[in-house]
């Protein structure tokens, strides 16, 4: 079982930015010192609210140094906001900065606001996903690239910085809802699983999953991630009062930006906090939180956790405090797996 560290990079307005940097830092080493595996991070832009964050690949670019031999990753960018070439130029180049060490993360987004900042008009946006990432795997691979598309046009043309691992990094594939879990099968290298849905929400797309893979001739992954928000503290009881204030808070935030919009029917967020918990989140002693994450891999088939324990406002040692104890008590167990 491989664990990953997954840094949330959302702040508060009030917060000091170049703090809040080194405070992520300090997390990327604790992660690193105790032989976590992977360190991913999300993308936004206009975050709304009481919200502000880095850019993603500046910030992934800062960490890998930091990272020592752990995996880094992008989780996720959103793909169909960003012209083909610029991605691809992009992606080659922090494939090399991480020696070869790194994932391709891909999403849709589902914020109007950022679809709209980008000029990615309704009824194009899975369209041009699609065209875009078709068009990365062409650009790392092919001698010369023609393409013509309203946003993109190529002619004959070779680019020449191309990613260290060949023939690319590995796709995984952000998705929530059931088409989104079939175009995870069809185009990804697996389904990089959310943190947003219940279990029984999971259980019932990995069938989905599984038989379009099977759709389309193709193995299950050798490596199947899913992010998990989780704290653990000496019970479960603290746990929930040293995390529940910023976890519930990030997931108000989601409400309001119009994650859960994008989730299946049955999900939402407008729950109480111990509603919105309850087969979602991982909370308790490392104990409980082994047997709240027990079904991952052994019905889902999970390998990789990656693990999220800081939300915006937390602070820092209160983040740090639940790393040490993944780091001293859980981890060893899982690495027994």
């Amino acid at each position: 079982m491989k664990v990953g560290l997954f840094l949330t990079n959302q702040q508060r307005l009030d917060t000091d930015m170049v703090k809040a940097l080194d405070e992520q830092i300090a997390m990327t080493h604790a992660a690193r010192d105790h032989g976590w595996d992977s360190l991913f991070s999300g993308q936004h832009y206009l975050n709304e609210g009481d919200n502000k964050q880095l850019q993603l690949v500046p910030f992934l670019a800062r960490l890998i140094p930091e990272a020592g031999d752990m995996t880094t990753g992008l989780g996720v960018l959103l793909l169909n906001l960003h012209n083909p070439v610029y991605t691809a130029e992009t992606v080659a180049t922090l494939d090399i900065i991480a020696r070869g060490n790194f994932v391709f993360g891909v999403g849709l987004g589902y914020r109007d606001v950022e679809f709209d900042a980008f000029n990615v008009p309704r009824g194009t946006r899975v369209q041009r996903f699609e065209e875009y990432l078709e068009l990365v795997q062409r650009l790392w691979s092919e001698e010369s690239v023609t393409h013509h598309s309203d946003t993109c046009v190529l002619e004959n043309v070779r680019m020449n910085i191309r990613p260290v691992q060949k023939p690319r990094p590995p796709i995984w594939f952000a998705a929530n809802n059931d088409k989104a879990i079939r175009r995870a099968a069809r185009m990804g290298d697996n389904w990089f699983i959310n943190p947003h849905s219940t279990l029984e929400t999971i259980r019932r797309q990995m069938v989905i999953y599984r038989d379009e893979l099977e759709a389309h001739g193709k193995k299950f992954p050798e490596e199947f991630p899913v992010i998990k928000e989780i704290y653990c503290a000496r019970d479960r009881a603290t746990a929930a009062e040293l995390a529940g204030p910023y976890l519930l808070g990030k997931y108000r935030d989601y409400a309001k930006w119009g994650q859960d919009d994008a989730m299946p029917e049955d999900e939402s967020f407008d729950k109480d906090f111990d509603e919105l918990t309850r087969d979602r989140f991982v909370l308790g002693s490392p104990e409980e939180c082994f047997e709240q994450l027990r079904p991952y891999w052994q019905e889902i088939g999970v390998n990789h956790l990656i693990f999220r324990t800081h939300w915006a406002g937390m602070p820092v040692q209160t983040a740090l405090e639940s790393m040490q104890l993944i780091s001293r008590e859980l981890l060893p167990e899982l690495r027994k797996l």
